[in-house]
């Protein structure tokens, strides 16, 4: 498995089998991303929750890609509603794809989409797992820190936001490193705005493990 981080909590995912999955692909409005909506071309999306700037642009990468969104039920409905393929889950369920086994967990987090200026509430918050045969992966989309963190792993990589605010900050993204037991660890949902800034390399340097990793946005690591 190949991953490659865009900003916030963007994960470009290539699997064993050729594969491409993108998880909250927000383009337009993060910054810091180094995307266009236009030049990305994949065969699957994943959604944690239904905020904005994790939704992002998906119905128009699905759109141009012919590619499924997957997301918790009510978010994939209304995906669905406004032109997408959808693929809906619930958290607890698993499915087995071509790229591989994709389960969502628990997340502790709103989750409402703005549209037309209105906000619609879309069920629950996720994080999701992916197995491609070779690696497994755990993006815990945007959470609070939980105990059953304990019961997800181990994985080979974890992607744990750590902006705090919103989510979970460096302090119980350290705990939850050491609960999903993962191979290697990356910070993500952090700088894109003022209110989320934070140090990434403070954070990986507590890591008790020194097995974290800041990517460059848009360099691809491998996994395994």
């Amino acid at each position: 498995m190949k991953c490659t981080w865009h900003a916030h909590s963007v994960v470009m995912i290539e699997t064993i089998n050729d594969y491409k999955i993108i998880i909250d692909p927000f383009i337009n409005g993060n910054t810091l991303t180094d995307l266009k909506v236009e030049n990305i071309k994949v065969d699957y999306i994943v959604l944690t929750h239904g905020h904005n700037d994790h939704v992002g642009d998906a119905l128009e990468i699905s759109l141009n890609n012919d590619a499924p969104i997957i997301a918790m039920v009510e978010l994939a409905d209304l995906m669905e509603s406004l032109g997408a393929k959808v693929h809906p889950m619930n958290i607890g369920g698993s499915h087995k794809f071509p790229f591989g086994t994709l389960k969502f967990t628990q997340a502790i987090h709103s989750s409402h989409y703005t549209y037309e200026n209105k906000s619609i509430p879309v069920g629950l918050a996720a994080g999701v797992i992916v197995n491609d045969g070779a690696s497994t992966l755990y993006h815990a989309g945007d959470t609070a820190l939980f105990s059953d963190m304990k019961l997800i792993g181990p994985v080979d990589v974890a992607f744990i936001p750590i902006g705090d605010n919103f989510t979970m900050g460096i302090n119980d993204a350290l705990l939850a490193a050491e609960y999903v037991d993962a191979g290697l660890v990356v910070p993500i949902h952090y700088d894109t705005f003022d209110i989320i800034k934070q140090n990434p390399y403070e954070f990986i340097n507590r890591l008790e493990l020194a097995n974290g990793l800041v990517p460059e946005i848009g360099e691809p690591f491998d996994i395994n």
